[in-house]
């Protein structure tokens, strides 16, 4: 049976790829976001409702998340190392009282949420992996670096609170490095992709000693659906992302042989980017809760989701024209 649901944020990466999949299963969508993208639109026409809002609005909110709705996937965030040094009051604005207006609105209508937060939450605690209730260890407040964990494991906090004091029915996923097509090419396989097919040097910061486990979309939006699907998995968090754990150097020199380019700027972090900054050593996730209570896991490996994205980003010129905010 077809669900009516708003996705917050649905013209952004992971929204763009969650919205395909709602909209192919047959449910009644309504995206919430800023204006939509001039280039590289998803065909949704005649399958979407749009409705141009920001989500620290909750007048504009009311007229869309109201009695009736099923879900609400809540996506939108301030998203990105570049935007978290330029703009960190709207990173924690945003977050927060968007959220607040999210969560408000969502349990009066009797609606239930499932948001989206970050294995940024954890900081920088050493104990790799981490489970989803294992400690959050973070630096000075002085660093603009941790304004998003902050903020998103506020978001948390507010979810928590509105389902313990109020009933909201909802469910956290925290998304580990998540990469595809679409992306803003301000991360590091998107920046990278498009440095190389645009025959520029790819960036690596720190000589790449940095581990990640990297996650293709598609395995991101199916736990995302999966969390939201599940009447277990209400009150409950879930981390989200492939277990394989692969240095920045290994995952640039693999960009490398798909884009037929080889060509690199090695930059360091603090000369570049300062004390606003401060990169982290390894982050892996634990998923046995995700894969015994949701029955999910990583499908695609790195390789694939690699050929995969480069492969688009081919196909796509209007994409290879955006600008990236990498260092030159």
């Amino acid at each position: 049976m077809s669900a009516r649901v708003v996705v917050t944020g649905g013209y952004g990466f992971i929204g763009t790829h969650l919205v395909d999949r709602l909209v192919a299963r047959g449910d009644e969508v309504t995206v919430v976001d800023g204006a939509p993208p001039a280039t590289g639109r998803p065909a949704w026409a005649g399958h979407v409702r749009f409705v141009e809002a920001d989500v620290r609005d909750a007048g504009r909110l009311a007229e869309v998340i109201a009695p009736g709705v099923d879900v609400v996937y809540h996506l939108a965030a301030v998203v990105g190392v570049d935007r978290y040094l330029a703009r960190p009051l709207d990173v924690i604005d945003i977050n927060v009282t968007g959220t607040r207006a999210v969560l408000d609105l969502a349990c009066r209508a009797g609606a239930r949420v499932l948001l989206a937060s970050t294995s940024e939450v954890f900081g920088k605690n050493p104990a790799v992996p981490w489970r989803e209730d294992d400690d959050r260890v973070l630096g000075a407040t002085s660093a603009d670096r941790w304004t998003y964990s902050t903020s998103k494991a506020l978001t948390e906090h507010l979810a928590y609170a509105f389902g313990r004091q109020h009933g909201l029915a909802a469910t956290i996923v925290r998304y580990f490095n998540v990469y595809g097509p679409r992306q803003r090419p301000a991360y590091l396989v998107s920046r990278s992709v498009h440095r190389a097919l645009n025959g520029r040097p790819v960036v690596v910061y720190d000589r790449g000693r940095q581990t990640r486990c990297f996650t293709f979309v598609d395995d991101a939006v199916a736990g995302t659906l999966a969390a939201a699907d599940r009447p277990e998995a209400v009150g409950e968090s879930f981390n989200i992302g492939r277990t394989v754990e692969n240095s920045i150097a290994e995952v640039v020199q693999l960009i490398g042989v798909l884009t037929g380019s080889d060509a690199r700027s090695e930059v360091d972090t603090q000369a570049a980017l300062g004390t606003a900054y401060e990169d982290l050593a390894r982050r892996i996730p634990d998923t046995t809760k995700a894969r015994t209570m949701l029955d999910w896991k990583c499908e695609v490996p790195l390789h694939d989701g690699l050929a995969r994205t480069v492969r688009w980003a081919r196909e796509n010129p209007w994409w290879l024209a955006l600008p990236d905010t990498g260092a030159s």
